[in-house]
């Protein structure tokens, strides 16, 4: 029996704003589906929550955006950063999750050398901003530097505020483990992740579909992190695949 959904839920990646979904939400709107993508605190021009984003602050700032579209009970679709987020909703406002996508993300807590590693980028943009951060970014994308999608992405890394990005970083060095949350859920769920993905290996991702009671999973071929980037029209595809299996009312 197909679940009822008003609504969809996009919460974008570090370190970037909603802008990262313009392409998905394009299509999503073509398919009818009412949907919020709001960009993160301290994110996209918006306000910031203080010295840390916790996963706690952005979860109710995407609360916030589905009471201003009027959706009571979404699909929500975190990709990285936005699945750490896409949890702490699960474990706050479960009544309001008709079902998930969790792409290029991980239920696991970092380790302490991952975390320490956050922090110190966090000290690095608040001492000297953000440019090198645009100089030399993470792998978001499988192609090389300079090349396809990068022109896009860079030029989003450099509008966000450092303090912001600053923020995230100690937000997601501080997020509790959400493993034992995958147990939990029990509505559908689709796990999403990309091939040539080397900052969340795909195998990372897709054995969180191992533990979810209702979970299918795909593997996009050719992307790397930001597969909905990189892979726009594939990830839409899968997506709205997955939306075909709710009402929307």
């Amino acid at each position: 029996m197909s679940q009822a959904a008003d609504g969809v839920l996009l919460i974008h990646a570090f370190p970037l704003d909603h802008h990262m979904w313009d392409a998905t939400a394009e299509d999503l709107r073509a398919g009818g589906w009412r949907m919020a993508a709001p960009s993160l605190p301290g994110f996209g021009g918006s306000e910031g929550t203080g010295s840390v984003m916790s996963m706690g602050s952005a979860s109710d700032r995407c609360m916030q955006a589905l009471d201003a579209q009027g959706i009571e009970r979404a699909v929500i679709c975190g990709l990285s950063m936005g699945g750490y987020v896409a949890f702490e909703i699960w474990r706050m406002a479960r009544q309001r999750v008709a079902g998930f996508v969790l792409a290029n993300t991980r239920s696991g807590a970092d380790t302490d050398e991952a975390a320490e590693g956050r922090r110190s980028l966090a000290a690095k943009l608040r001492a000297e901003g953000s440019g090198f951060l645009v100089d030399a970014p993470p792998p978001l994308l499988a192609a090389p530097l300079g090349e396809g999608h990068w022109p896009r992405v860079l030029s989003s890394i450099g509008e966000q505020p450092a303090e912001a990005i600053a923020a995230a970083a100690e937000g997601m060095a501080e997020r509790r483990d959400s493993t034992p949350d995958l147990g939990t859920i029990d509505v559908p769920c689709l796990v999403l992740t990309s091939e040539k993905d080397t900052l969340i290996p795909p195998a990372t991702t897709l054995e969180m579909a191992e533990h979810i009671r209702d979970a299918q999973a795909v593997t996009l071929a050719g992307a790397g992190h930001l597969s909905n980037v990189e892979a726009a029209s594939a990830f839409s595809e899968a997506l709205t695949d997955f939306l075909g299996g709710f009402r929307n009312v």
